[in-house]
């Protein structure tokens, strides 16, 4: 895994700490798997991923088992201890090299143009400072570089955004380790000079009732080829 040698991108232990929504997400999540169709959620996301990845708040590591074998080394970002400690036995049993690391998205303890690809899975709900993360994102993507996200946000009509908004504003983010419910994941891409390219609107779970996080959007975006230009310049 290539640090960065730089002091300034040192992040505090543990940044996040979350222990009891820790332990709640990871019973939770591994349900979801399959009573929430999540598994092929994960695979339709990583299917056709090459090259050395990163992953940005990789949990307790569920789609580790779903990078294809094309992928030739995975570093997986995660600032919850509890979490990574979880992310560590699922790198174990992966098919593909994973190194889990500790930090946060705001200050990625990597070197810039070191990837091919990375991933965002229901993580930007989450950080601190989206901007910033996004830049982060950016900086250490080789130009032309993919990013593949799922992630859940604003969506539906006119009363469930004012409901997401007031969770946002009041019980949600400390009851749910920091999430936001009402964000724009691909608004905040565009914003921070990614590409789009295609990608679907869904309802998570796709049957049932309709839940402030329901909303989730799955899809791909790159890092400008034109920034290479642009860094030279």
């Amino acid at each position: 895994m290539q640090l960065r040698s730089d002091r300034s991108a040192k992040v505090a232990r543990d940044p996040v700490h979350h222990p009891l929504f820790a332990r709640y997400y990871a019973r939770v999540s591994v349900a979801a798997e399959t009573r929430a169709g999540m598994a092929k959620v994960r695979h339709r996301l990583l299917g056709g991923l090459s090259g050395r990845v990163i992953e940005i708040g990789a949990g307790n590591g569920l789609n580790f088992a779903h990078y294809p074998g094309t992928v030739s080394e995975i570093v997986a970002i995660e600032p919850e201890r509890a979490l990574r400690t979880l992310a560590v036995e699922a790198a174990l049993r992966a098919q593909v090299p994973v190194d889990v690391a500790p930090g946060v998205a705001e200050a990625l303890p990597v070197k810039s143009e070191a990837f091919d690809a990375a991933v965002l899975s229901l993580v930007l709900c989450s950080v601190r400072d989206v901007p910033r993360a996004l830049a982060e994102l950016r900086r250490v993507l080789r130009p032309g570089g993919e990013v593949r996200f799922f992630e859940h946000g604003r969506g539906g009509g006119r009363v469930m955004n004012l409901t997401q908004r007031a969770l946002d504003r009041t019980v949600w983010p400390p009851l749910a380790g920091g999430c936001h419910v009402a964000r724009d994941p691909v608004g905040a891409l565009r914003e921070a000079g990614f590409a789009l390219g295609p990608y679907r609107r869904m309802l998570m779970p796709e049957k049932g009732p309709a839940l402030p996080t329901s909303y989730c959007v799955i899809g791909t975006a790159w890092r400008p080829v034109s920034d290479a230009a642009s860094a030279g310049s």
